[in-house]
């Protein structure tokens, strides 16, 4: 299972060691464990627009 996935709109990339602190996400969240309605924190994509990069 991969530890990072990339937003296709805005190159951001969301890493599971590293979390979404800005957003409430604690390091080691896995990117299936984040909420529903999480958005990528730079453009505000949903994350069904994320791909696996590893």
């Amino acid at each position: 299972m991969s530890t990072r996935h990339e937003c296709s709109v805005c190159g951001y990339v969301y890493d599971q060691e590293e979390g979404d602190p800005n957003s409430g996400i604690a390091p080691g969240t896995s990117f299936d464990d984040l909420p529903a309605g999480w958005t990528c924190p730079i453009c505000g994509a949903a994350k069904d627009v994320f791909s696996p990069m590893d």
